[in-house]
């Protein structure tokens, strides 16, 4: 079956992949998805809600070589990548894409790192994984169909990365098409991930991507020692698509496979929340600009918002309106919209339990209100625009259009801008040189023979607020 079936021509895919034969563009774009998941999972690891997964990865996993994001220490494979997915993830800062709705670089990069570093396997090799995984995980994402998915209640950065976790740790661990195609049965019956979160700004959205990570480690090594999964987990009658969505589109699963690259359609992120907030921000940030408008002016904000995303940042709207913590925050449109009026950026400076409180941002979170517009929704999901419009008190109506977002492949990060993103990020846990080392080594990557020193780099000194963890 392995060449009729989706998990089996994936898996041929990411069997066959050889990084010579990758264009130029999508050489180098992998590298840089590389750099910015290390630096906001660097960030990341120094969150609260990070601390009690590197416990765990530090007592599960023992001894190992398979580094942990600013701890200090190695461990085993899987409970690294646990570790480091929830950090790559607990910003909000990670990667996203538009038309699978989902993080892939939290997912994939701390599964491929984490096999690498433990097989001692070449620059190449590694970044050969993250290309691989890429490709799964935002075809799984791309064919669930997200607004669907979440009308169910599923995260897919949970549900869909453990198949991108797999692929990426499978071909790592030297697994052939067909045993790829079993680690992608397998790690179906591993696909998890509930937006119960967004109930109560719990930290379990942060883990979904760490499960996923950990999971699709599991499910490749599961497979390499034989076991069995379904290879049709996608298009089968009770398989993944059928299960998690009830509008899939099982076509988009293969489309353009080996020519439409995927890591040609991420996004980077400038801004510390839900991906559905940016194009609000931007709009918001742009009449700031223009207009010289303060917060006291204002006597309402209207902001045009997906319907795709409407569930996560939007609705119901008195609880978006009055966010109990950051997680809820991250997820609100009206906290984005206020906090980028009021503080001019929407970073993690900005995004902080002290903003959560400040009078003035609830104040102005209380007159704003959200719309859905057929307009906005028209090319959804493949583009993701939003609308603004801000009302003063003495009466102007002052509005914003963006129709790609900051970091959307139409309107990208340059690399300069990236380093400089990395370079705040990472800068919180690392120092100047040590920041420095760790770009050049991931931007050489494909010249490097091994892991180690990357590695080394990434673990740090293990001092968190100034304390040595553990």
């Amino acid at each position: 079956m392995g060449d009729t079936t989706a998990a089996g021509r994936l898996g041929a895919l990411c069997a066959g992949l050889r990084w010579e034969d990758l264009p130029p563009l999508v050489r180098e774009r992998s590298k840089d998805l590389v750099l910015d998941a290390l630096g906001v999972a660097l960030r990341g690891s120094i969150e609260p809600s990070t601390a009690p997964a590197v416990a765990v990865a530090r007592e599960a996993g023992g001894a190992g070589r398979a580094s942990v994001a600013g701890a200090g220490f190695a461990t085993g494979s899987a409970w690294a990548a646990l570790a480091n997915g929830t950090a790559a993830h607990a910003i909000e800062m990670d990667d996203v894409t538009t038309e699978s709705s989902l993080h892939p670089g939290a997912v994939v990069i701390p599964a491929a790192l984490a096999v690498a570093e433990e097989r001692g396997v070449s620059g190449v090799r590694f970044l050969e994984a993250v290309v691989a995984g890429y490709e799964v995980v935002m075809r799984a994402g791309n064919a669930l169909n997200a607004a669907s998915a979440y009308a169910r209640g599923f995260h897919p950065t949970g549900t869909a990365g453990v198949f991108g976790a797999a692929a990426a740790a499978g071909r790592l661990l030297g697994l052939d098409a067909a045993g790829l195609a079993r680690a992608l049965g397998v790690a179906g019956s591993m696909a998890s991930g509930s937006l119960e979160y967004l109930a109560d700004g719990a930290w379990t959205k942060r883990l979904n991507a760490g499960w996923a990570a950990h999971a699709g480690i599991v499910a490749a090594g599961l497979a390499g020692a034989g076991f069995t999964g379904p290879e049709t987990i996608f298009e089968g009658r009770l398989g993944f698509l059928h299960a998690y969505s009830d509008a899939p589109a099982p076509d988009r699963l293969l489309a353009g496979l080996g020519e439409d690259w995927q890591v040609l359609r991420v996004s980077i992120k400038p801004y510390a929340c839900c991906r559905y907030n940016h194009g609000v921000i931007d709009g918001v940030l742009k009449v700031r600009r223009t207009h010289g408008v303060r917060p006291e002016e204002v006597a309402r904000m209207r902001l045009g918002v997906l319907t795709g995303g409407a569930l996560l940042v939007a609705e119901p709207i008195e609880q978006k309106r009055t966010p109990g913590n950051v997680v809820d925050a991250q997820f609100s449109a009206p906290f984005a919209a206020a906090v980028a009026l009021t503080r001019g950026a929407a970073g993690p400076r900005e995004y902080t339990q002290d903003n959560v409180d400040d009078p003035a941002i609830r104040d102005l979170m209380a007159r704003t209100e959200c719309y859905r517009d057929p307009a906005l929704d028209a090319p959804y999901p493949r583009r993701w625009p939003a609308a603004v419009e801000v009302v003063l008190r003495d009466g102007r109506r002052l509005s914003a259009r963006v129709e790609a977002a900051t970091g959307e492949p139409e309107n990208p990060v340059p690399r300069e801008g990236l380093l400089a993103k990395f370079e705040q990020l990472a800068g919180a846990v690392l120092g100047p040189s040590e920041v420095a080392e760790l770009a050049e080594r991931v931007l050489t990557l494909d010249g490097q023979t091994g892991m180690g020193a990357l590695g080394a780099l990434l673990r740090g000194p293990g001092l968190v607020d100034g304390a040595v963890w553990g």
